[in-house]
Order: structure tokens, then sequence, then C-alpha cells
């Protein structure tokens, strides 16, 4: 799947005959695609950019049930994100993961702690089963002993989860194709087409990966879906409708775990303005996040940080963490996020609904908003709004797992591997996992410097994954540009020895993405 070659073979079915349309390849066109071919459809999956290469690998890699939606009284989105949360813990083993959270509660916050503490009994009911308790101050420090603020009063401990959000994307998307999708990345929708009477019958693509010729190609289908989240208004205004979304960037910043070294999340109301907050560890890596300011118009593909953004964060992770003593010389990395909400005019960005939107218009289906973890209810509501179109008015099964099953006790101890290290990458790679064990070469079932990575998963990217750039394989298959001081550069001569051949890159091509990669790097991932 993905090999070299896949992309022509990909390109010359095009002008088939299609049930079904979806642009965007993030998480929410993924979650569309894979219900899609589960009922049955022939479905396509078109993406302008790489899989993942937006707001879906860029996101707080929280799978959670949104607890801080309470505070708005969004209980709805809560519900269904608590559910789905339970869900993808179960069948999601080594992808998603349970995160312990230390909820502090500070001399300086705003609400007493009393409110908080209903709010994660509510919380709790809706997951059916009790995980929360309460601690005072001096607990809260031998639960974490970086957390040394002179203000703490106490606190809460309760559970989420975690995951990579890119690799959980690629991992829905090829359980898709597997199953008779199809999907191809850098293949803009450059055109909406249309009938007489003006409903969408399709689209035109134009290839634009850097071996295409810029080719482009009409493919039409009964249904359009626009998954395209942030950047949806941009077809929306195609077919004459108004901008009806707000932009919202959420920032980061990635500090050694050596200089930041706590074992679960810590949750704080940020001392300026009373937002939640966090650090955790993730990766290798502490995360922390996340802002929530205006984008404005500018939806760059790679947006940066701002200062103001930076400062704010860092002055969580100062009063929290006061005897750590970390500053901006400690960041390894900045990453940057655009999400969409629709536009009530609330001052507040904060204070705009995360539930998820779908308007049909003019044969255009439009879904946006929502979030990482409800991915799933996502695309079931999109494909239940597009039922009178599609072929028998599919109906689709709501019992289905939202991920394959993967065999766990297959044993690959051969390869020396503990079993947590079996578990993650089945968890990440599911049915790929055995071929990427037995395609490791000598000494490649080992870590990539401090990451969790190893050398077998760089070679099966670049072999199987429809990797196109440099940042395609070290930002979104393998993450060592967020990962690593130097984004992958001081291991590129090992980098290129087993990438280079499996990509089919000549010594130019491979030159001309390290330059790219390496701009990109310092422009949107850097202070």
């Amino acid at each position: 799947m993905w090999t070299q070659g896949w992309r022509d073979r990909t390109w010359s079915q095009l002008d088939s005959k299609w049930d079904l349309i979806v642009i965007g390849g993030g998480i929410t066109g993924a979650g569309i695609l894979r219900e899609a071919t589960r009922g049955g459809l022939k479905a396509l999956l078109v993406e302008a950019e790489d899989f993942a290469s937006g707001t879906s690998s860029r996101s707080s890699k929280l799978v959670h049930g949104g607890f801080r939606y309470l505070k708005n009284a969004q209980l709805k989105l809560t519900l269904e994100s608590v559910g789905e949360r339970e869900r993808l813990l179960s069948q999601g083993k080594g992808l998603i993961n349970r995160l312990g959270f230390l909820f502090t509660v500070l001399k300086t916050d705003p609400m007493p702690g009393w409110v908080f503490h209903l709010g994660l009994i509510i919380y709790d009911l809706m997951a059916g089963h009790w995980s929360h308790r309460s601690y005072d101050a001096l607990d809260m420090r031998e639960l974490c002993p970086p957390l040394t603020t002179p203000d703490l009063r106490g606190g809460y401990r309760y559970f989420d989860a975690q995951t990579d959000d890119a690799r959980l994307v690629l991992r829905v998307i090829r359980e898709a194709v597997r199953d008779g999708g199809t999907a191809i990345n850098y293949a803009p929708a450059i055109e909406l087409l249309r009938t007489d009477s003006s409903g969408v019958c399709g689209v035109v693509l134009r290839d634009a990966a850097p071996e295409g010729d810029g080719r482009t190609i009409e493919v039409q289908a009964p249904v359009v879906i626009s998954a395209t989240g942030a950047w949806a208004d941009k077809l929306r205004t195609q077919i004459g409708q108004p901008a009806r979304l707000r932009p919202l960037r959420g920032s980061h910043l990635l500090f050694p775990s050596q200089r930041l070294p706590i074992t679960r999340a810590v949750s704080v109301m940020h001392p300026r303005d009373g937002r939640p907050v966090y650090a955790f560890p993730w990766e290798g890596v502490v995360l922390i996040g996340t802002t929530d300011v205006d984008q404005g118009p500018d939806l760059q593909v790679d947006p940066a940080i701002s200062q103001v953004e930076a400062e704010y964060l860092l002055e969580f992770v100062q009063r929290v963490f006061p005897e750590q003593e970390l500053s901006f010389e400690d960041v390894i990395t900045t990453f940057s996020g655009i999400r969409a909400v629709v536009d009530t005019g609330k001052a507040d960005p904060s204070k705009e609904s995360r539930e998820h939107v779908i308007w049909e218009e003019n044969g255009l289906l439009t879904i946006s908003g929502g979030k990482l973890t409800t991915f799933r209810v996502m695309a079931r509501d999109a494909l239940h709004a597009a039922r009178q179109r599609l072929p028998d008015r599919k109906a689709f099964d709501r019992h289905l797992p939202v991920l394959d099953p993967v065999f766990e006790e297959a044993d690959f101890s051969t390869y020396g591997l503990k079993p947590p290290e079996q578990l993650r990458l089945y968890g990440r790679y599911a049915a790929d996992a055995p071929e990427l064990l037995h395609g490791a070469q000598a000494d490649e079932l080992t870590p990539i410097e401090d990451s969790p990575y190893l050398w077998s998963e760089l070679r099966w990217a670049a072999r199987a994954e429809g990797v196109h750039h440099l940042d395609d394989l070290l930002l979104r298959r393998v993450r060592l540009g967020l990962l690593l001081p130097s984004g992958g550069l001081a291991q590129m001569a090992r980098i290129r020895a087993i990438a280079q051949p499996e990509l089919g890159w000549n010594d130019a091509r491979w030159e001309s993405e390290l330059e790219r990669y390496t701009s990109l790097r310092q422009r949107a991932y850097q202070l």
C-alpha cells in the first residue's frame, strides 16, 4: 500500500464512478472515509497537502472527554467525548493511552475548588466509573515533586488519555484503504463541479506532488463532503456562501523531560485569565499547552507561535514549577494548530462552542468544528446527513469498532522487543506491524536517540506510507521534527542512508528536500 508507483496507479483510476468524495485528509475526513467503506460505498478522500498536515498533526495530543467544556455547559459534547474516549482506549491500545491528570487548586484561582470537584463528579458519572479523588497540597507535591508553587492549596486526580494524533489519522486512513477506500495526498480540489441546477456534483483535482506535472482531472460523485476544518469557508465561498467560521490558533511548547520530570499531566487555571492550561509527558518530552487566540484571515498550513503566546505558556510553567527555573532556552520545539469554531462574535474565543456543525448548501455538505476525540461521531453524522443522496440510502452499523482489531497475541520476541514496545508498534501500525518488523535491517529495531521511534519505523514510512516531502517523514510519520532538539538534523546522515533509497530520490532531490525541511522548521517550529 502506497509504495513506489502507487500515485500514478491511483491517479489513473480517479475518473471512475464514485459514491462519495471527501475533501480533507485530517481526522474528520479519515473517519468519514472509514465509515463509508464499512458501509460498502466506493469512497475517495483527497487532501491538498499531506495526510494530517493541518490541525490533525498539531493538536494537543489529548483524547479527552472535554472536562473544561462543562464550565460552558456543553454537556452533549462532553458526554459524546467521554464515550468516544472510552471506546478508543479499549480499541486503540498502544496508540491511545490512559493519562493521569492532577488538577491543581491555587490561591489565585477565580473559582473555588469545590466547583471543579462537582465537575469531576459529573465527568466520572458520564464515563460510568469513579476515578477521581482529592488531595491536599502535601500529597499533590508527593505525587508531582516539581509542583513547587507556593500558591498550591491542593487538587484533584482524574484520568483522560493521549495519542499520537498524526499516527491515529494514518491508521484510520490505511484501514479504510485496506477495506476498499481510496486516498491520495497532495491533490487539492481547485474547483467544485456544478450541475445545470447549480448543485455540486464533483471536483477538479490538481496533482501537487513534487514529482507530478500539475495535471488536473475532473472527478464526479453524487455526494461531496468538505471536511477541511478551518479552511472550510474557502470552498463554501465558491458556491456563494458567506464565511461562518472563526479560526483559532492553539500553540504549544515542548521541553526536555529531564528539565521537567513529570509522570502525569498537571492542569492549572492560568493565573492571568483563568483558562485551563497543562503540562504532560508525551513521547519522551513534556508538552505545554495550549493557547486560544484568533488566527485571523491568514490560514497558513504551517502557523507559528507568537511571542505573546510563548510568554503566556512560559508564565504558567515558571509559576507552577518555579524551582525548575525553565526558560525559553530550554524549549526543544514549538508547534501551532488552527481549529475552527462557528463565529458567534463572543469577545473571548474560549467561550465559542466546540461542538461540530454540518451545513448542506447547494449540494456541498460541510462538516467543521468538533474535536479529535469525537471524529467517529462526526463522521457518522456527516454520512447520515448525506444519506438521501447515497446509493440505496445506506445504513451504517453503529456497533462496529472505531479501529480494526489487532492481534496482540502474535509473538515478536525473536526481534528482542519488550511487550510494551510490541504493543506500541501494534497500536500505531496495526496490520502493517508484522511487515514493518520483517523489513527491518540490522540494528534498526533500536530507538532513534531519546525518542520512542525505531529506525525500522523510519524505513517503513519511507517505503510504504505515501511520503512526498521530507517534512512528511519527520514531522508526521516519525515525529522526530518535534521530539529531537535539532529536529533530526544531527541524525540526518543515517536518516538519509535509510530513507533516500526507499523514496527513490536522487541527490539533488534530497538536498532540495533538506533545505525545505530546515527552512520550515525554523519558520514554524522554533521560537
